[in-house]
């Protein structure tokens, strides 16, 4: 101490703490106010931000009064330097985690509004969090006085074996960056692999895709796998697609009038049913002239994968329905066959019980 410390020092001292203290509960109470009305808006950002600052601005207000005790009391210039030293590092440890919390949060938001970004993919939330702790803890390193270009050197050669050890490691998430920056695959995409793997995308992380099958199963699926199979994506470019349904009518139908009733069907399914397409145009194309019948081509428009099954459900039993009523028949496939008698005698074969049924002996 510089001079002996007297009863002002301390009261002086206990003020600076109280004043601290009694800020850091005044910041938390209004930011806690501020949390409730952020619910209210239509932006999530306004939330991380919020909460993040109801962790530094209290413990910020505290080190303040502690900093300010410390000026007040008669300690050494060493003393007080250390002091000031681990309440700055305390402060940097703070902000480095709210802010980390801050700026993840913040690019989920962005992500999940975009159209085409990966809203659930927390590789991109990962990868900043850790880069903002990395930050923090090389400026804290040189707040306290330890030269970070030595362990930046070491870094880099440690860096080169860790590469080479984590080969398979690092090339699943350089695919997975990849993957997400070429946006050929995003959370909440329909895929289907050439392995035969298919369903919703759930999350692209730093090793691994998830798929979420329609049988509520999970997939996980190496990021450098998927990079490397062939892949038909159903969600892209747009999420609503066509389904294709095959149908066929006797030869003795007025086509026309097919052609109308189906059309009638299709409009009636496409505004009724949940999923479809209201301002999809009915779409026949006659095709094929079969063996029993006349085929043709029904398209139909969906809002996305899954809705395809329902649809084609309501258009089959609706169109079966509405055939019967029209008195139009959907022929099945028939074969006659006509046994003629005469003699007929099976090669390298002997008796009667070995001759064609319906074949009579050759005198």
């Amino acid at each position: 101490m510089t001079r002996d410390l007297t009863l002002d020092d301390l009261v002086l001292a206990g003020i600076a703490l109280a004043a601290g203290l009694v800020l850091a509960f005044l910041s938390r109470t209004v930011l806690r106010w501020l949390a409730k009305h952020a619910k209210r808006t239509r932006w999530t950002g306004d939330d991380v931000i919020v909460d993040a600052l109801r962790s530094v601005v209290p413990w910020a207000s505290i080190a303040s009064g502690a900093a300010a005790a410390t000026v007040a009391l008669p300690l050494t210039k060493t003393v007080q330097r250390d002091v000031h030293l681990a309440l700055e590092v305390w402060l940097i440890l703070v902000v480095t985690l709210s802010a980390a919390r801050v700026i993840g949060g913040l690019v989920h938001t962005v992500t999940q509004s975009r159209s085409g970004v990966a809203g659930s993919a927390t590789i991109f939330v990962n990868i900043t969090r850790v880069l903002v702790l990395a930050i923090g803890f090389l400026v804290m390193l040189q707040t306290l006085g330890i030269s970070i270009a030595p362990l930046l050197t070491a870094l880099g050669v440690g860096g080169l074996a860790v590469a080479l050890a984590l080969q398979d490691t690092l090339a699943n998430l350089f695919a997975g960056v990849h993957i997400l920056a070429s946006k050929t695959v995003q959370p909440g995409d329909y895929i289907r692999l050439s392995s035969g793997e298919e369903g919703y995308v759930v999350d692209i992380n730093w090793r691994q895709t998830t798929v979420r099958q329609l049988s509520n199963n999970l997939v996980v699926i190496p990021n450098g796998q998927l990079a490397k199979t062939n892949m038909t994506n159903f969600t892209r470019p747009e999420q609503q697609l066509t389904v294709l349904v095959q149908v066929g009518v006797g030869y003795d139908s007025d086509l026309d009038r097919v052609e109308r009733v189906t059309a009638e069907v299709v409009t009636e399914v496409m505004t009724e049913i949940t999923g479809a397409v209201p301002e999809h145009e009915p779409a026949i194309r006659f095709h094929t002239f079969g063996d029993s019948r006349i085929g043709f081509t029904v398209i139909l428009g969906v809002g996305e994968f899954s809705d395809q099954f329902r649809i084609k459900h309501e258009f089959v039993k609706r169109l079966h329905r509405r055939y019967r009523e029209e008195g139009i028949s959907i022929p099945a496939p028939t074969r006659t066959v006509s046994l003629q008698q005469g003699a007929i005698v099976i090669p390298h074969q002997r008796g009667s019980e070995d001759l064609a049924p319906g074949a009579a002996l050759a005198d």
